[in-house]
């Protein structure tokens, strides 16, 4: 059986991502309360039902605090007795949530006469801490649509189907803002930028002639080879401690040229070791955002 929790604040996207996952076959459960996970696990198991397999609950900070402090523990257990229990946390800015609010009308779950929405939000972080804290993976919706979102959900969630790590390679731009939802995040701006050779300013790093000139530097290589070794290290530890999802973020000035040929790059290495290496170029046009291949490139 897999098992996948989604939880995270009210108006982050969690009815988007738990539909997607039903659209991808998953029976899936909303506002499922955290004190009934166990039992609840433990009946559709015990029911041998293949329609359960694959199991998507919705669970937010409606539950009792004791309950939501408990559920780590009760993951660890899960997981021992051999169910694939994830957890997918998605969050946005407060200013983009009380927008969002805004445009639908709906009340907070955690609204109350006296308190303002923003203090309800507050509130609701702070209960919702010991889901984040075991969160695997974290998906910060501020800039992202409902489309985006659900090609999210699909590609690191729903494509996984079998047991192992799904790791994230993405470039961005550094003048358009850190990800927010990124486990390492390297800084590339220190090397030779193509960006200030005229005929290579228009390409990106997926076209030949700025894969040659990053070739070609000495800086560039060195830069590559230690983040392959640093990933190459690290990355055992974090399957060793059960996590499902690793997301690398490489910056460059303007995410076109250096990150895009340097995601490309480890995402062709490291699909050589792992099953499942996504690439995404945030700062591309949509039809260029994503690789197939990662294998093809570098």
């Amino acid at each position: 059986m897999r098992l996948i929790i989604i939880s995270g604040l009210s108006g982050s996207g969690k009815s988007v991502a738990l539909n997607q996952l039903e659209d991808l076959g998953f029976y899936c459960i909303d506002n499922v309360p955290a004190a009934l996970l166990d039992k609840m696990v433990s009946e559709l198991v015990a029911s041998g039902d293949p329609v359960y397999e694959n199991l998507a609950f919705g669970m937010d900070a409606r539950s009792r605090p004791r309950d939501l402090e408990a559920l780590p523990a009760l993951l660890k257990d899960l997981r021992e007795r051999g169910i694939r229990s994830e957890v997918i946390f998605l969050q946005a800015a407060d200013d983009i949530l009380l927008k969002r609010y805004a445009e639908t009308r709906r009340k907070h779950p955690l609204s109350t006469r006296g308190h303002s929405l923003r203090e309800a939000i507050a509130q609701e972080r702070q209960l919702l801490g010991p889901i984040i804290d075991c969160a695997e993976l974290v998906l910060d919706t501020t800039g992202s649509s409902v489309y985006e979102l659900r090609d999210k959900i699909r590609e690191r969630v729903g494509l996984r189907s079998q047991p192992g790590m799904s790791i994230l390679i993405e470039s961005f731009g550094f003048k358009h803002g850190l990800p927010a939802d990124a486990d390492f995040v390297f800084d590339l701006r220190c090397l030779p930028n193509p960006y200030w050779d005229l005929t290579l300013r228009p390409l990106t790093g997926r076209d030949r002639a700025v894969i040659d000139y990053l070739e070609a530097s000495a800086e560039v290589q060195a830069m590559y080879q230690d983040i392959l070794d640093f990933l190459l290290r690290w990355i055992p530890k974090y399957l060793d401690f059960n996590r499902n999802y690793l997301t690398v973020a490489l910056g460059c000035t303007g995410g076109q040229h250096r990150s895009v040929y340097m995601a490309d790059k480890l995402a062709a290495a490291l699909g050589q070791r792992y099953d499942h290496v996504l690439t995404r170029h945030t700062e591309l046009p949509a039809g260029q955002q994503q690789a197939a291949d990662p294998g093809a490139t570098g």
